[in-house]
């Protein structure tokens, strides 16, 4: 066995796990959708069936101070009961455990009728919330112990309650949030008084048979948090009052430090819970940025923790813990955390699916079938569009030949990897060239093919993924020795300057400016240099883990200037949840970012510009052009054949690499 600490079951006295892995929690937007339970029951049945040990579901609230007007909790809804038996039913039929999260939004709620232990506005929510009163206080632990008995009568194996990332409970807790003076407030016996009086009543009302998960803030990543002693004495607390399992929660939704994106090292924060650990009376579980059963397995053997939570790995690959267990871990597709199709998909409210697996959370719409009628089929293009549509028609039975020019597979993931806190993009081409090779595709690189030899071939149909082509903007003395591509800047083929100004601040602007600020140095997976570089203590001593801290970051060995044409706020159209952790990083590193920019001309002195209306000279030594990318179509208008354009090569809006493999997918599905 390659993972025996991870695939350990796990004893919890009444009950036990087949092994040490939890699917965390994640709010898919499957809840809140027509036919909900049937689309739950089939995006949790098949991580079940994938070998996930304990499933806890999306956040559902308890009550009308989280939710829209007029809506009623799911406990209080008619015929709730049964609905949530077809997905209990469908996870225990294939030897699973599902818990639902129970989840107070407090002062992140999206409504007007929220309420929080003091009127303190979230920085990240425009409504200002109502201090709750004794009886409103009350009712919410009523509340959650009502949730939980109807939970059991639904199936659920337990429930989670959510205490951290700054929610209810969690603000209760904190001296940041809670600033009342009576018996809810003021002392920490008091602060933690509600979270204890929940899960003793919940205890109650469950009896003893039954899992319940408390989501504690080990490290809160705001000034105004706990110190790590109040915590310990929490967690024990917790432990008395009935919890079965605790559950690490890191960072606060208004903190300022990134916890969970891909610039976030791998297994960044299990340092944290395994100073907790040895504290704890019952088993404790480490989260975040876990995404191989590798670390995984490592986590666990170093004794960091007594299980481990992934989330987003679970929308990646369904089936992460089987491939493992059956030593085919090179066959898992990785989460890269790039959070483009989940967490901006939610906090956008579309529903969630995944940038590597486009199928998560749409299982009932994306069946891959064989086909009927197998046909020989070219592929143009190997990178993300092209390796999707590649993988999926061979998967479902035709002959697929895939020729690209490059001499390696990826495309402008070749690009994207080189990035500074971008390397798990390896990850999808590692995953993609394995499958190519379990499928039997043909893979013809270094190989530049023409129409007229797909024509002259045997070929029933073309999917074209020949990418994009920077765009070159009309300036003059664009042509000038100075200015320079992103791609051969990024590829190592060009040699760049101490002062260089970069025109266009999309998402490839952005990653050049990362590229360019860090030197030859990448400090992405060193877990104390990126504490250092966003001021987290390790040491637990600062309350929490912040507070009077300052970040230490090395400076940036270059002088850059990010510009763009547009008034625009610089960085709008990146991702919802981590454009900012990008615009703050460069910051950190002292880039300038310039908006309303107007460019005349490219001399032997610079770049010639206005900068709303005002005129400036940047005296560089290179000018990077970021400004966009072109289709590459050439091939099309020869063919002679039925072809079809899929990914950059269709539309080549900043190489959206989510768009182009969910549509090679689709078509792939379809052909």
């Amino acid at each position: 066995m390659s993972y025996p600490h991870l695939l350990e079951p796990l004893d919890l006295g009444f009950t036990q796990l087949r092994n040490r892995v939890l699917m965390g929690s994640m709010h898919t937007g499957l809840e809140d959708i027509p036919d909900s339970h049937n689309r739950m029951a089939a995006f949790y049945a098949e991580r079940a069936a994938g070998g996930v040990a304990l499933i806890v579901t999306g956040g559902f609230m308890p009550n009308e101070h989280c939710l829209p007007p007029g809506e009623l909790p799911v406990f209080k809804q008619e015929g709730a009961v049964e609905k949530h038996r077809v997905i209990t039913d469908a996870v225990h039929k294939e030897g699973g455990k599902i818990c639902l999260q129970i989840l107070h939004t407090g002062r992140y709620s999206r409504t007007e009728n929220l309420i929080a232990p003091s009127p303190i506005q979230a920085p990240i929510n425009r409504y200002v919330p109502h201090e709750a009163s004794e009886e409103q206080i009350l009712q919410q632990i009523e509340d959650f112990a009502n949730f939980a008995a109807f939970c059991q009568e639904a199936g659920y194996d337990g429930v989670e309650i959510m205490g951290s990332e700054g929610y209810f409970i969690n603000e209760f807790i904190a001296k940041r949030t809670n600033q009342r003076k009576d018996r809810w407030g003021g002392s920490f016996e008091n602060r933690i008084r509600l979270a204890l009086e929940i899960v003793r009543r919940t205890r109650e009302r469950v009896g003893t048979n039954f899992i319940i998960i408390f989501r504690l803030s080990m490290l809160d990543l705001v000034e105004g948090g706990s110190s790590f002693e109040e915590t310990v004495l929490l967690g024990k607390a917790l432990a008395q009052a009935g919890v079965s399992i605790i559950n690490t929660g890191i960072g606060w939704h208004e903190s300022q430090i990134p916890t969970i994106a891909t610039k976030v090292p791998r297994g960044a924060f299990t340092w944290v819970t395994a100073k907790y650990r040895d504290h704890l009376p019952v088993p404790v579980i480490t989260s975040n940025r876990i995404n191989t059963p590798e670390l995984a397995e490592q986590v666990l053997a170093q004794g960091d923790a007594d299980m481990i939570s992934m989330a987003r790995p679970f929308l990646a690959d369904p089936h992460f813990v089987n491939k493992a267990a059956a030593n085919r871990s090179a066959e898992i597709n990785t989460c890269i955390g790039c959070n483009q199709a989940c967490l901006d998909h939610i906090f956008n409210g579309q529903l969630t699916s995944c940038l590597v697996n486009p199928r998560a959370c749409h299982e009932l719409e994306f069946q891959i079938t064989p086909t009927t009628s197998p046909k020989n089929i070219a592929v143009v293009g190997a990178g993300p569009a092209g390796l999707a549509f590649a993988t999926t028609a061979a998967e479902r039975g035709h002959k697929v030949t895939l020729f690209d020019s490059a001499t390696e597979i990826g495309g402008q993931f070749n690009l994207a990897k080189r990035i500074p806190g971008k390397e798990e993009f390896n990850e999808t081409l590692r995953y993609f060239a394995q499958r190519l090779q379990t499928l039997g595709v043909e893979v013809n690189l270094n190989t530049r093919v023409t129409s007229a030899q797909l024509n002259a071939e045997n070929f029933d149909a073309v999917a074209v993924a020949t990418g994009i082509s920077p765009r070159v903007p009309s300036i003059e003395g664009v042509d000038h020795p100075m200015v320079l591509s992103y791609v051969d800047v990024i590829s190592g083929k060009a040699t760049v300057g101490k002062r260089v100004a970069l025109i266009g601040a999309g998402g490839i602007g952005f990653d050049v400016a990362e590229f360019l600020s860090h030197g030859d140095a990448t400090p992405s997976q060193d877990i104390p240099v990126f504490m250092k570089e966003w001021g987290v203590d390790m040491t637990m001593a600062a309350r929490g883990g912040i507070e009077g801290v300052s970040a230490q970051l090395e400076p940036s060995p270059r002088q850059i200037f990010l510009l763009q044409r547009k008034q625009t706020r610089i960085g709008a159209n990146l991702g919802k949840t981590t454009g900012w952790i990008h615009r703050l990083g460069l910051m950190k590193r002292q880039v300038q970012m310039l908006a309303g920019c107007e460019y005349q001309r490219i001399d032997d002195e610079g770049l010639h510009l206005t900068v709303n209306g005002e005129p400036r000279l940047l005296a560089v030594d290179n000018v990077v052009i970021c400004a966009g990318q072109e289709p590459l179509q050439e091939l099309v208008a020869g063919l002679k054949i039925p072809c079809q354009l899929v990914g950059g090569a269709n539309v080549a809006a900043e190489l959206d690499a989510k768009r182009a493999i969910e549509e090679a997918t689709r078509a792939a599905l379809n052909i």
